[in-house]
């Protein structure tokens, strides 16, 4: 019986870590994980989970969640973020991913959007190296 249970312990462990491991298989997957992370949970330690390991660039990246908060305290109001569809371009050995980023008031009543290129390394996987906005 003790086997029994031993191996049902083992067996559940085995599934926790595959259902909880992290995927930076895909470069658009891994900026979709880390704006979740950073922008919409607002989470710096999740989101460090898919930034580089020599630290990441994300001073402009940082100052816009930092007015999208300050707007929220200032107007009391709620702002939604989300993004477009994530397209990954590689060229002369350097992998991007670009989106736009949304704002909107919860309300619907104003939306912005601005163009983001997020530079990306594979290094034990794909990890965000760094935000900027496309002008």
């Amino acid at each position: 019986m003790a086997l029994l249970c031993l191996g049902g312990v083992g067996v559940f462990i085995s599934f926790y870590d595959e259902a909880t491991k992290i995927e930076r298989k895909a470069p658009d997957a891994v900026v979709d994980s880390f704006l979740r992370a950073y922008l919409v949970n607002r989470d710096d330690k999740e989101a460090s989970l898919f930034t580089c390991k020599s630290g990441p660039d994300l001073s402009r990246l940082d100052a816009f969640r930092t007015d999208i908060q300050s707007r929220e305290q200032r107007f009391s109001i709620g702002i939604r973020v989300d993004w477009t569809s994530l397209q990954v371009s590689t060229d002369s050995g350097k992998t991007t991913v670009s989106t736009d980023i949304r704002r909107a008031i919860a309300d619907g009543s104003e939306r912005t959007t601005d163009g983001w290129r997020f530079p990306m390394v594979d290094d034990d996987g794909w990890r965000v190296c760094g935000a900027e906005p496309v002008s």
